[in-house]
């Protein structure tokens, strides 16, 4: 499918701010520091950052409030009440810290609860997608949540890896989150490239499958149109790896090379925890990216597949 940048900035900022929201909920932080307040200001600027963007791939974004409507049926409704829903206790908190140096436990776990179920709430607008097999999986969820709280304990270190000891216990943490969300992310690569488009086949697309085998003879226009330049983008395979290459070095091994420096130089470890949140963070929007990239529509097998979709870029 088309990659939107809007839907991947949407994705990898709010996750990153969602999981920063959660450590800081759970109370990871002394409320009184200034290092807790700037780490508040941040988690809720990158998840309201993140919103903003969500609505920039709508049609008629002034629209946008009728979405909260379909709770009961839809994720992308469900994702929007549970953001808003989710400000409260979070500001609240942030509030508690910035102005009174005090923190609730009982509001951060419901704070916590709240921001683990929003990040599975916008996964879950996509592996609820039959129609895209690479999607639907649990896979899809695990990934979103498992980079949420790898890029939260990257920036939360930011924050708090001190130039005076650092601090190599959530240092190690981070290091294991990192290797951890990209092993759940290869499974999903894995199960990706095997799967295809699942169980549909072109002659199921096209009801035909009762005369015989399907075979596109010749494209059905000339040019692409909507269904086949949106549904049915694709890379060129030398592009494909080259980019899973790149977003492999720059979301795992170059954090977690930094962040071994980190715990061997723990004077200047702040400055190492600070590259390596923004490694993963650039290399998690490379990696989304190419979840939607590579996701394969049910639509194009009624155009003979790969075979007869857009070219590839």
């Amino acid at each position: 499918m088309h990659p939107a940048l809007s839907v991947i900035f949407f994705t990898t900022i709010s996750g990153a701010g969602y999981g920063l929201a959660f450590l800081l909920a759970l109370g990871l932080g002394d409320p009184s520091a200034t290092s807790t307040k700037l780490a508040w200001f941040v988690a809720l600027a990158m998840i309201a950052l993140g919103l903003a963007f969500s609505t920039l791939h709508l049609g008629n974004p002034q629209r946008a409030w009728r979405a909260f409507s379909q709770w009961r049926s839809s994720w992308l409704s469900r994702e929007g009440c549970m953001a808003i829903i989710t400000f409260v206790p979070l500001v609240a908190l942030a509030a508690m810290s910035l102005f009174g140096d005090s923190y609730s436990l009982i509001l951060g776990l419901i704070a916590a609860a709240c921001c683990a179920f929003t990040v599975y709430c916008t996964a879950m607008i996509y592996a609820s997608l039959r129609t895209v097999a690479t999607w639907h999986t649990p896979l899809t969820a695990a990934c979103y949540l498992a980079f949420s709280l790898s890029l939260g304990l990257l920036i939360y270190l930011g924050f708090f890896t001190g130039t005076s000891g650092g601090n190599s216990g959530l240092t190690l943490a981070a290091i294991i989150a990192l290797f951890c969300a990209w092993a759940v992310k290869y499974f999903w690569a894995r199960r990706a490239g095997d799967i295809g488009y699942g169980e549909s086949t072109m002659e199921s697309a096209t009801g035909l499958g009762h005369i015989g085998k399907v075979k596109l003879l010749e494209r059905p226009h000339s040019m692409g149109n909507y269904l086949t330049n949106e549904m049915g983008f694709r890379i060129a395979r030398k592009h494909n790896e080259m980019l899973w290459k790149i977003t492999v070095l720059i979301g795992l091994f170059l954090p977690a090379v930094l962040l071994a420096f980190a715990l061997a130089l723990p004077g200047a470890s702040v400055v190492f925890a600070a590259l390596a949140a923004q490694c993963h963070l650039a290399g998690v929007f490379v990696e989304r990216w190419l979840f939607f990239a590579n996701a394969k529509h049910a639509v194009g097998l009624y155009y003979g597949g790969e075979d007869g979709l857009a070219p590839a870029e």
